[in-house]
């Protein structure tokens, strides 16, 4: 059985382009200014706790991940410089299907830039 991972939609006030690649998936989120002071973070709200990925000026900041998603997420090095804060997730399986919600903080005001519904979909190989 391989899972093969399908971008749904994206809302947001872009439109992104979607990259796929072998084992993991590329969830779009860009901001075009990116504000002094940052955190950005990836969540899931159905699960519990509920980020996915967080990074600031120092870095990646994992401690409150959600566990299932460990060793499995990243963003690019220089993503608050560029405003590129995709995230992305390796290893996609069938429960990594979901929405997940991009945000960016900054001096206490939280914007929220992208929603991205994920659907992991399992596809079977037979062999004739």
């Amino acid at each position: 059985c391989r899972l093969f991972p399908v971008l749904q939609h994206v809302i947001s006030q872009h439109a992104f382009g979607v990259e796929v690649y072998e084992g993991s998936i590329l969830l779009p989120c860009l901001i075009s200014s990116v504000p002094l002071r940052p955190t950005v973070v990836w969540s899931r709200y159905d699960l519990t706790p509920s980020t996915v990925h967080q990074r600031d000026l120092q870095g990646d900041d994992l401690k409150n991940q959600n566990q299932r998603y460990r060793d499995r997420t990243s963003m690019k090095t220089d993503a608050l410089d560029t405003g590129d804060l995709s995230l992305t997730l390796r290893k996609p399986r069938l429960s990594d299907s979901g929405t997940y919600t991009c945000t960016i903080t900054a001096f206490g005001n939280e914007k929220r830039l992208a929603d991205v519904e994920l659907q992991v979909k399992g596809q079977h190989q037979h062999l004739l």
